[in-house]
């Protein structure tokens, strides 16, 4: 495998933001989107390049060092390469959805003043991206984790003048925070039991430090590898949005669509599902680790997917079902299930991007209005965005024959077949969850594309995505929703291809086929998806038969569910409203986490910041430190003046009483 291919895969997105960031103004916005457009879309060619090499047997494994940048105390601090199975499944995932939405950007973006500045973030988001997944070592996963962090707070505050997004990005950054430190400390506990940054020492230390011990305190001691595992994982909640390190997310729509759709379809949100999938080999020799892992992605499946029921906002609707469906992932890496976590992973990026786009186009159609409630009757002036919003809304729920069927039943099975810790629980809230993923997701489809126009007679149309509110509409408020552009409809026919056919004809041969090899480590007494395997009937039998399936039945309820309510009988909706009020407002609240962290961790640090403001700064520090002993100084200069007569017989007093007191100490000292 060419080292200089693999550098340039990297690179070429890198170079095209440098030039659209540096010298956007100077080359003018058709050579900005020009050159990142092309940077990427060679950096896809020689992702899928290698792919193919390596699939077909061409090349073999990676796993080499292109830079030393320095050795401390024997800790070899490097940029490298590990470029696998796995790498190049997400690397061919994330060039492909990013030059999709550099495409649409064109389109969605093209009157924006700062047109150029958007995208060379987008191009250096993959850049990140990019080597955040083909990294060998912990210290450039690092970088990777960070860069991707700092790139998306630019991105969601792209529209800075409004307080809204002000506030939204730094949230996002503040919540990444939280799980970045126990990402350090996870990689440092790494650092401390093998000495070395590297995977493979990691991986190979790991069966070692099932017995060893970490003290707390003097009476309690935990495993250092669950410790470890934990600890990782508390970094993988913070990027992959998992509760309760969740409340970023849904705020995060304050920023373009496009960046919607690349953070949270194929980029920054997976990042924590292939860290974890990445260090299989050391998660799977802590029982106690999965179970947390499982536990916390079983929730987040089912009680997120349940906000996106009560929102009318169209964006955040698909950023609901993004954060639902990073806990179907999170739920299959519980239960060792790494493969299907990854392969969810995949087809969730095309269907999930493409359902962004989708939102994205409508807003546009609509002038800019997000609200669903301001939509309806859709379908007849924007089909082509209508037709791949279904096909993407299809694939999300788990149509049979759809990509997300193949991914989201396997997951469903995998669990079913788990005898871990949390398993049983995991289950029925990923079965409860196919339900209201069909319930939202429909929801959603009818309330825009279907039913009479709620859009005319002069309804308003408030310009909810700033978008707008920089110059980037398409005519005003009074006009009539119209199709979107080819520069748009084009990634969605592109998404929506993969969309369909991409998991019948990939299941196969990436879970049962042995594709991942060594790349991801199952012990055998957890390897549930190989129980799969051995009873998969193929794609097609296996698609017939997941019609008499529960999850079929519950989706297909979910379907119906919101067709009559939210589309036959509108006023069921009200009347449920009204009766569950209760429930309606901890869903309107969400579950009162921003509330929790507004008001009980934020102003707890503002007041704790008060104190030691007060009784450290002010009181001690300013108070008596400094004040104090400047007083002390005065006052003691104060009893000294008043020494100072200016008369010689009280300086001869003085100097006798000196006198005296010296002879004194000679004549009694022994």
């Amino acid at each position: 495998m060419n080292p200089n291919v693999l550098l340039a895969i990297p690179l070429l997105p890198l170079a095209a933001a440098i030039l659209a960031g540096l010298f956007g103004r100077a080359i003018g916005r058709t050579a900005a989107h020009v050159v990142t457009i092309l940077g990427v879309g060679a950096s896809f060619l020689l992702s899928a390049s290698v792919a193919a090499q390596l699939v077909g047997g061409e090349v073999q494994v990676y796993n080499e060092t292109v830079y030393t940048w320095l050795i401390s105390d024997g800790i070899r601090m490097e940029v490298g390469f590990l470029v696998d199975h796995l790498s190049v499944l997400m690397m061919c995932v994330v060039t492909f959805v990013s030059l999709c939405v550099h495409i649409y950007t064109i389109g969605y973006m093209h009157e924006d003043p700062g047109y150029q500045r958007f995208f060379a973030y987008i191009s250096l988001f993959t850049f990140a991206m990019l080597m955040l997944v083909m990294s060998n070592n912990f210290m450039q996963l690092f970088f990777g984790w960070e860069a991707v962090g700092v790139v998306s707070y630019l991105l969601i505050g792209f529209w800075y003048t409004r307080p809204t997004a002000i506030f939204a990005n730094l949230k996002a950054f503040l919540v990444n925070r939280v799980g970045d430190f126990g990402f350090v400390l996870g990689i440092a506990g790494i650092v401390h039991y093998t000495g070395s940054l590297d995977y493979q020492a990691a991986f190979a230390a790991a069966p070692g430090l099932q017995g060893v011990m970490f003290q707390l305190t003097d009476t309690w001691s935990v495993s250092a590898l669950t410790l470890i595992c934990v600890c990782l994982f508390i970094g993988a909640m913070g990027k992959s949005a998992q509760v309760p390190l969740h409340v970023w997310l849904p705020d995060s729509m304050e920023g373009p669509t496009p960046i919607s759709a690349l953070i949270h379809a194929a980029t920054m949100v997976t990042a924590g599902i292939f860290m974890v999938a990445r260090m299989s080999p050391v998660f799977e020799y802590s029982e106690a680790a999965m179970s947390f892992v499982l536990v916390i992605g079983a929730t987040t499946a089912l009680f997120m997917g349940f906000l996106g029921v009560v929102n009318n906002d169209i964006k955040r609707v698909v950023a609901y079902s993004t954060l639902s469906q990073l806990g179907y992932m999170t739920v299959a890496l519980g239960v060792s299930a790494y493969s299907a976590a990854i392969f969810h992973l995949m087809t969730h990026a095309f269907f999930k991007a493409l359902l962004f786009l989708a939102a994205g186009s409508v807003i546009m159609g609509m002038h800019h209005e997000q609200d669903m409630r301001k939509m309806g009757g859709l379908a007849r002036v924007m089909p082509v965005t209508a037709i791949t919003c279904w096909l993407g809304a299809l694939a999300l729920i788990g149509t049979p024959f759809f990509s997300g069927f193949y991914s989201k039943d396997i997951i469903i099975e995998a669990v079913h077949e788990s005898h871990r810790w949390g398993a049983t629980y995991a289950y029925w809230c990923v079965m409860a969850g196919v339900f209201v993923t069909a319930l939202y997701t429909f929801r959603m489809i009818f309330m825009t594309f279907h039913g009479a126009p709620r859009w005319g007679h002069g309804a308003a149309h408030d310009a909810h995505d700033a978008h707008g509110a920089h110059g980037g509409g398409h005519g005003g408020h009074g006009e009539a929703p119209h199709e979107s552009p080819w520069v748009v409809t084009v990634p969605l026919v592109l998404l929506a291809i993969p969309s369909v056919l991409i998991g019948f004809y990939t299941v196969q041969p990436v879970l049962f086929g042995d594709y991942f090899g060594s790349a991801i480590q199952v012990l055998e007494k957890n390897d549930v998806v190989a129980e799969l395997g051995q009873h998969f009937p193929g794609a097609y039998a296996f698609a017939l038969a997941g019609v008499m399936h529960p999850p079929f039945w519950l989706a297909l309820a979910g379907v119906l569910t919101a067709w009559v309510v939210f589309h036959w009988k509108p006023a069921i909706a009200g009347a449920f409203a009204t009766r569950l009020a209760p429930l309606r407002r901890v869903l309107d609240q969400k579950y009162y986490f921003d509330w929790f962290n507004e008001n009980v961790l934020a102003a707890g640090s503002r007041r704790l910041g008060r104190l030691f403001w007060k009784a450290g700064d002010e009181f001690l520090i300013d108070g008596g430190l400094v004040n104090g002993s400047a007083g002390l100084v005065g006052a003691l200069a104060g009893v000294l003046r008043r020494l100072q007569t200016g008369y010689l017989y009280s300086y001869a007093f003085w100097m006798v009483i000196g006198l005296a007191a010296l002879l004194g100490w000679f004549l009694i000292r022994p």
